[in-house]
């Protein structure tokens, strides 16, 4: 009986749902849709890696897409010219974020910036941490920290070198960046943290982006508690708990050494700078209310922090060992214009190495951190290149599949940095066939503090090292298989073989 009720309330549902699209397209002209199953819709053709999935459907339809997942309608854009038309001409009616169940829970209710809907509040937060953490002032006074952690990593990669054994440069990285963003966000040494397991920070990373933006069913069938069922029933909803205990521990250990009248510290961070503020608010004050609204930016800082610095320079990484005269070709750029005796790279160097800048920006070309974006909502009705997109409509924009667009680019599979030689297209938002960071109001707000970041990291490991692969490899055995949702991390570790030469 339980379960022919079921049925009979998904059937219902799902003819609602037919109908009133049926009534919809006769008033709009919607945007093309692959063929779909009843209730399901197009979910069953996302699979594991959804920026390949629905760039293969976007070939057949369109690149102004209207699919269903689940019961929720999504529109995909996968087009230079649609996208620069939601990231622009219509950016301020589809700036908001949809109210996914991960996000809300992993950003304390909403007490984040990135997934925040639009609003007075996220402005406020926007602005904050812009003052606080991203000006260019901030990002300048901090460089010391970058510098040191850097050389740091450099001592521990010279002892790898002398037994010349393999480094796993997936884990390396993101201990460089986990290093940073203790320091600069936290106030601690990430070596000497007893808050977090250092063997594991990019598990509980890729956990807590997962958890926040991740596919759950809650989100995809919100009718009569389906979701709900399916999330408990195939382990989603323990998923996502587990990942918002394991941060909330780490923020709320943060938060209490920085309570400690006892604590010794070299700057005052933005946890310090949060606490102050909170303490001198009032109650109906709506920055900073509480230590949950501090707890909702510390995962900003510390997921994106971490995240977007090590999957840039693995991938780099990644394409410069699968094409060995490219590597060849940036060391020797480096190292002739650093000359041969540097002990120490300094941020001073990153503007003295053009090709280093070509690497990065064919990097991000082919594999932008975040494929999808941050997804988005319309906020009123808006048309994109002639499609009627209705007010509370869920949006992705493709930024992977328009990197690899072959009306853009010449022989898109490649990895060929000198494609960006005299060619004014940057990566900050203005040229829409690339864009690592978004654009408009909802562009990454941490961008110049990440660029320096990674950049500083690579100039360091390509000008102090040679790489090699390990015995009984050779580049061409190097895969870039893929793995994740929201971020795309390298399936099988990069691992390489340093050999001091500077």
């Amino acid at each position: 009986m339980a379960i022919s009720l079921l049925c009979l309330i998904l059937i219902t549902v799902a003819s609602l749902i037919f109908v009133g699209k049926k009534i919809k397209r006769s008033k709009w002209n919607l945007p093309p849709s692959p063929p779909q199953f009843p209730i399901i819709g197009n979910l069953h053709q996302v699979g594991e890696l959804p920026h390949r999935s629905l760039q293969r459907l976007a070939e057949r339809t369109g690149h102004v897409m209207l699919v269903r997942l689940g019961f929720v309608p999504v529109t995909v854009i996968s087009s230079k010219e649609a996208a620069e038309e939601v990231l622009k001409t219509h950016d301020l009616d589809c700036c908001t974020r949809p109210k996914l169940v991960g996000s809300k829970k992993i950003s304390h209710d909403f007490k984040d910036i990135s997934f925040t809907p639009y609003g007075d509040e996220w402005k406020e937060r926007r602005k904050f941490l812009g003052r606080e953490l991203f000006c260019s002032k901030k990002v300048q006074s901090f460089g010391y920290i970058r510098e040191e952690e850097c050389n740091f990593l450099v001592k521990k990669l010279s002892e790898s070198a002398v037994d010349q054994s393999p480094v796993d440069l997936s884990k390396t990285f993101f201990w460089l960046n986990a290093s940073i963003v203790f320091r600069v966000g936290f106030g601690q040494s990430f070596q000497e943290s007893e808050l977090i397991d250092k063997d594991k920070v990019d598990e509980l990373v890729f956990e807590g982006e997962n958890a926040e933006a991740g596919f759950i069913f809650s989100d995809l069938f919100p009718v009569a508690g389906l979701g709900r069922l399916i999330d408990w029933l195939s382990g989603q909803h323990k998923r996502l708990n587990d990942a918002y205990l394991k941060l909330d521990a780490l923020f709320q250990g943060v938060i209490d050494d920085h309570l400690n009248p006892q604590r010794s510290k070299d700057h005052e961070d933005i946890i310090d700078t949060m606490l102050n503020v909170m303490h001198q608010q009032g109650k109906d004050d709506s920055l900073m209310r509480t230590i949950d609204h501090i707890k909702g930016l510390l995962t900003d800082i510390f997921l994106a922090g971490i995240d977007t610095g090590a999957l840039t320079m693995m991938w780099a990484m990644t394409e410069l060992a699968r094409n060995p005269k490219l590597m060849k070709k940036v060391q020797d750029e480096i190292r002739e214009r650093l000359g041969n005796n540097k002990e120490r790279i300094t941020e001073e160097d990153i503007g003295k190495v053009p090709y280093l800048d070509l690497v990065i920006k064919e990097t991000f070309r082919l594999h932008p951190p975040v494929p999808l974006l941050l997804p988005r909502e319309t906020m009123a009705h808006i048309k994109v290149q002639g499609y009627d997109i209705p007010p509370k409509r869920r949006i992705l924009v493709n930024a992977w599949a328009i990197g690899r667009d072959p009306k853009l680019w010449t022989n898109p599979e490649d990895f060929n940095p000198e494609r960006f030689i005299d060619s004014p297209v940057d990566y900050k938002g203005q040229h829409f066939e690339l864009l690592p960071f978004g654009s408009g109001r909802r562009i990454c707000p941490g961008m110049a503090i990440g660029l320096v970041t990674f950049e500083l990291g690579l100039l360091n490991l390509l000008y102090f090292f040679d790489w090699k692969l390990p015995d009984g490899m050779t580049h061409r055995d190097i895969d870039v298989e893929e793995a994740g949702t929201l971020t795309i991390v390298k399936k099988v570790p990069l691992k390489l073989v340093p050999v001091r030469v500077c």
